[in-house]
């Protein structure tokens, strides 16, 4: 079985607002009537004003310089200084000067309270901008305190937070979003949970990697992702050789099996489960993406699709019989075995009730693996909520529960 390990990496692309705050929202004319400035002061920073309005930030930072450069300046002229050089220098690129600005206009204690959040946010982004990740994640969290809410603020600190190397703590809130956004009904965001995952790579935190990887399958299923979470549940202390067709079984319904060697190997594998139409479908499909039939193995391929084709009909013309001697046994193992027959025949009601039968009657080698196999019968049959009750009953630590879990993600998509 090839098992493929994708690292999950992209980091969240925060976009051009970070630390941008337009002129108009922190020039002259937004500033409190009750006090006011010089002409020696007013006038340059008016002049600025106008620069930035033309985006010429440069030159408005060399305007906001003279008004500085005036000798016994109010505390009032002072922060409003700070505000249009933070705002002038945030446009000229100039970051390292725009954060000291924005700090010194929300230390100066003459912001009003409504503008106090979206300036923590301007130095947050700011100090992102300069790659100084400890100070952006200090203003973040500031923000937060102070009552803000933005959902691209959120992702600011947690980003920061990961380049920061400050990978559990952005965990944590990675992990809080993301409960947030389920509770809400709402699928959080691939960016996030790639990042999660990233961050528990960070951790070899290999359990966490794979509770990330079962989100993105979950909200976000791609081949890649499923390759990855299956070849990694394979991996698990205490998983069971025996449950390796089931692994199979996600892998072609999740588009996984590639190779002719997978096809070959879930084939051979049902054939020896006594499940030749299962076998049939496998191999069938195989050819049909054109990976059996060809090359060195050709005819071995062609020798196993004719095994497996006579053996289906062989079973069809048993299985009746095969369901009578499965409802006279004492215990329940022919009854699950035989309806899981009728099921990959397509006869999925009858082949429900028998497994069904079978785990009421008890006796049961491998009573987890009935009810696995129970609940994707009932996918099969599109009873998704059954199916999730089902699946959500099985046990144990060998694997039978993880792949339960999985088939619950999958949602009964079929390959």
């Amino acid at each position: 079985m090839k098992r493929v390990s994708v690292l999950v990496l992209g980091l969240l692309a925060l976009g051009s607002w970070v630390g941008s705050v337009t002129p108009e929202g922190v020039g002259l004319s937004s500033v409190h009537a009750q006090e006011s400035l010089r002409p020696e002061v007013g006038k340059p920073l008016q002049a600025a004003q106008e620069l930035m309005k033309a985006q010429k930030y440069k030159e408005a930072l060399a305007k906001i310089r003279e008004a500085d450069a005036v000798s016994g300046k109010t505390a009032y002229e002072n922060y409003i200084l700070d505000r249009m050089r933070g705002s002038a220098a945030s446009g000229a690129g100039e970051t390292e000067l725009a954060a000291k600005s924005f700090e010194g206009v929300i230390n100066s204690g003459k912001l009003p309270e409504a503008e106090q959040a979206k300036i923590m946010e301007a130095v947050a982004g700011t100090y992102y901008r300069a790659k100084d990740y400890g100070k952006a994640i200090g203003w973040a969290q500031r923000y937060f305190k102070a009552g803000g809410s933005s959902a691209a603020m959120r992702t600011l600190m947690m980003q920061a937070q990961y380049l920061n190397g400050d990978y559990a703590e952005a965990a944590k809130a990675i992990n809080e979003a993301v409960a947030a956004d389920e509770r809400a009904g709402r699928s959080p965001g691939e960016d996030q949970l790639q990042l999660l995952a990233n961050c528990y790579l960070k951790l070899n935190d290999k359990t966490g990697y794979a509770n990330a990887l079962e989100k993105l399958v979950v909200h976000h299923p791609k081949k890649e992702y499923w390759a990855d979470l299956l070849a990694r549940i394979q991996r698990k202390p205490g998983f069971s050789d025996r449950l390796s067709l089931d692994v199979y079984r996600l892998m072609f319904a999740t588009g996984n099996l590639r190779e002719g060697s997978d096809f070959m190997e879930m084939a051979q594998l049902a054939l020896q489960a006594g499940l030749p139409a299962e076998a049939k479908k496998v191999v069938t499909e195989g050819f049909a993406k054109g990976v059996l039939g060809t090359g060195a193995e050709a005819d071995r391929h062609k020798r196993l699709r004719d095994l497996a084709n006579k053996q289906t009909d062989d079973d069809r013309k048993t299985l009746a019989d095969d369901e009578k001697a499965a409802m006279a046994a004492k215990d329940g193992e022919a009854s699950v075995k035989v309806g899981y027959a009728f099921v990959t025949n397509g006869d999925v009601d009858k082949g429900i009730a028998m497994i069904e039968q079978g785990i009421a009657k008890g006796g049961l080698k491998r009573a987890e693996d009935a009810k696995l196999h129970l609940g994707m019968a009932y996918l099969q049959a599109g009873n998704r909520a059954k199916a999730a009750q089902v699946l959500r009953s099985v046990a144990g630590t060998d694997g039978a529960a993880d792949l339960a879990r999985l088939w619950m993600a999958q949602g009964g998509r079929s390959g």
